[in-house]
């Protein structure tokens, strides 16, 4: 094989490496966003349910509370749902902080994919540092070597960055139960 195909070879699997592993993190990127985004919107939805549950709640007895505050004495059913209401309002509330646990998945997704920024960043730095080794004047067998160590090093941060991030963010359902997200 001639040099000049050695070292074509080398740039090739060195782009083609640079690439995939740019492309791998990168869609590793785009899954975290939209997991983090559908947390939101099913956080939001709740929080809104359960708050305006709790204002129905509180508005279909405020007949009754407006009759007591005048004065006015309460029926035993009147009386037996304001009773009630207490129990209703603290479920309602207890849903809404329930759903509130998306913090901590959203928190950890977004950790992790700041992670994947930071590495692949530094992915490209040690390309660009390696690059500046690279001299004009450089032989053929002076480039394929330094092909190789780029390569090499940029092989082992990939595998670094992989070993760091975890593969699964878990939480409590936001209803109930355990759950774990990819």
């Amino acid at each position: 094989m001639t040099r000049k195909k050695i070292l074509g070879s080398h740039v090739k699997r060195l782009l083609s490496g640079v690439s995939d592993h740019g492309r791998k993190h990168l869609t590793e990127v785009e899954t975290d966003l939209i997991q983090t985004r559908l947390l939101l919107e099913e956080a939001i939805e709740k929080l809104s349910f359960n708050f305006m549950a709790i204002h129905q709640t509180v508005e279909a007895e405020q007949a009754t509370i407006q009759l007591l505050l005048d004065g006015g004495i309460a029926t035993p059913e009147q009386r037996a749902q304001l009773q009630a209401l207490q129990g209703q309002v603290g479920g309602y509330v207890n849903a809404a902080i329930t759903s509130m646990q998306f913090q901590d998945m959203t928190s950890q997704l977004i950790d992790r994919t700041l992670k994947r920024v930071t590495g692949l960043r530094e992915f490209l730095g040690t390309l660009g540092a390696h690059g500046a080794e690279m001299l004009p004047e450089s032989d053929n067998e002076q480039i394929v070597a330094l092909l190789g160590k780029v390569s090499m090093a940029l092989a082992i941060q990939s595998l670094e960055l992989r070993s760091v991030l975890r593969k699964a963010v878990s939480q409590q359902h936001l209803e109930s139960g355990d759950i774990e997200l990819f």
